[in-house]
């Protein structure tokens, strides 16, 4: 509106820009009955671009100040209604803010700690792995194992956001909220729907193509607990974003593209009871197999990490020793993280293992003749497809970083192959 609104005004020679570059303005917001100048959403996206495009100077609602700041090297004024906007473009008096005002450091709290996970530490070794290179994880176990508690508390290992990485989850945000922000996004987000969400919540649509829940996990985690209690149609429809990094949400009058570089933890039962290996357990294999295949194959093609969650006794006694706390976790994290920021600081839009393209696994996944020999022989027993032998490599990759290795050592290969508990399992299921 405010664009239109300064446009008519100069069309019609009502006033006259003094001192002032026309070329070099842009003028974001919208106009209410009175003149006031109503805050609009997706203000960070726009002064994006507008920088991409040589703007220097950009005029804004006030209350879109404090979120627009956030890009450096372009001006920005706030500006409270269309009259102050005319007087400044005139040169004369008006009532501008051209600095934010500054907010105290946000200080990230988390009261939920890996130290209270008690006899899960091979679960844990993965889980940090996982999160280390970026690669997905499903959690399979018996109703009231862990699986939840342990998804629950991954945002406290959670590595830290480049301002690259938080800009981009920002404006995200900024697209769908109408409110404008007063800090950066800088913890990673960490969605978790509920199984009865429908497709456009979780990929993103409605009538102005709004994103969804896989765009606001980008940079973060998407927690799917139950998955096979998901819509199958709306858990394919996941197929794409994950392997492409984005999404693109196309209606009548607008195509948009959303990022989509969100790391997937899920969490479901082993068989329909739940208590599959326990004398409780009825379920014959073709129950379990068809249970299981209300998550597509596709969709388990694309999950790195497949590990079981075995059940405790919550009666016994452990050392704290057996614990490890989520900063001693995260610490390890932020050092395999450092090293693979180095190693792909030439290729752009690549922070992590999981992220590797074809070019890259070449160059940074090359096996010995030991390791191409237990390659050869795993796909004889299991026959997976090009795409698992490539999510091998890269938790492969992953464990080497972890250990310190600089090329896929033997036992970095065998901690990958021990990744996939699933697909193992069904290999040796009886199914009539």
């Amino acid at each position: 509106d405010l664009g239109m609104a300064v446009g008519l005004l100069l069309k019609t020679n009502q006033f006259e820009v003094k001192g002032l570059n026309l070329e070099e303005l842009g003028f974001i917001g919208e106009l209410s009955l009175n003149g006031k100048l109503r805050s609009c959403s997706g203000v960070l996206s726009m002064i994006m671009e507008a920088k991409k495009r040589g703007i220097k100077t950009v005029i804004i609602p006030k209350k879109n100040v404090i979120e627009a700041s956030l890009i450096d090297d372009i001006d920005i004024i706030g500006i409270e209604d269309l009259q102050n906007v005319i007087n400044f473009l005139m040169g004369e008096k008006a009532e501008i803010i051209t600095e934010a005002p500054k907010k105290e450091e946000k200080i990230i709290k988390h009261n939920l700690d890996f130290s209270e996970v008690k006899g899960q530490t091979e679960l844990i070794k993965y889980i940090q792995i996982a999160v280390a290179g970026g690669h997905n994880i499903l959690m399979v176990g018996s109703p009231g194992c862990g699986k939840s508690m342990i998804a629950k508390r991954i945002p406290t290992i959670l590595p830290k956001m480049s301002r690259e990485e938080a800009l981009e989850v920002t404006k995200v945000y900024s697209v769908l909220n109408t409110n404008s922000f007063e800090n950066l996004v800088e913890e990673r987000p960490f969605r978790a729907p509920h199984h009865n969400a429908s497709t456009n919540s979780l990929v993103g649509g409605g009538r102005s193509a709004t994103p969804g829940e896989i765009s606001l996990a980008h940079n973060g985690v998407l927690f799917l607990d139950e998955i096979p209690q998901f819509n199958k149609k709306t858990l394919d429809s996941l197929r794409q974003p994950m392997e492409d990094g984005y999404v693109t949400i196309s209606r009548v009058d607008q195509t948009n593209k959303y990022p989509s570089g969100f790391m997937l933890v899920a969490a479901m039962n082993p068989c329909p009871c739940g208590y599959y290996g326990q004398d409780r357990c009825r379920c014959t294999d073709y129950e379990i197999v068809k249970y299981r295949q209300k998550v597509s194959g596709p969709i388990m093609d694309r999950i790195d990490i497949q590990k079981y969650v075995h059940a405790i006794n919550f009666l016994d006694e452990f050392d704290e020793e057996d614990t490890v706390s989520s900063k001693e976790l995260r610490d390890k994290v932020e050092e395999v993280r450092d090293i693979q920021k180095e190693r792909y600081k030439d290729d752009e839009g690549i922070n992590s293992n999981a992220q590797m393209n074809e070019k890259l696994i070449k160059k940074y996944c090359e096996l010995d003749e030991e390791c191409k020999e237990i390659m050869k022989k795993a796909y004889e027993k299991y026959k997976f497809s090009a795409r698992s032998y490539n999510k091998y490599l890269k938790v492969a990759r992953t464990f080497a970083d972890f250990e310190g290795h600089i090329n896929i050592e033997k036992e970095d290969l065998l901690n990958a192959l021990s990744a996939r508990d699933l697909e193992k399992e069904e290999n040796n299921m009886l199914i009539i």
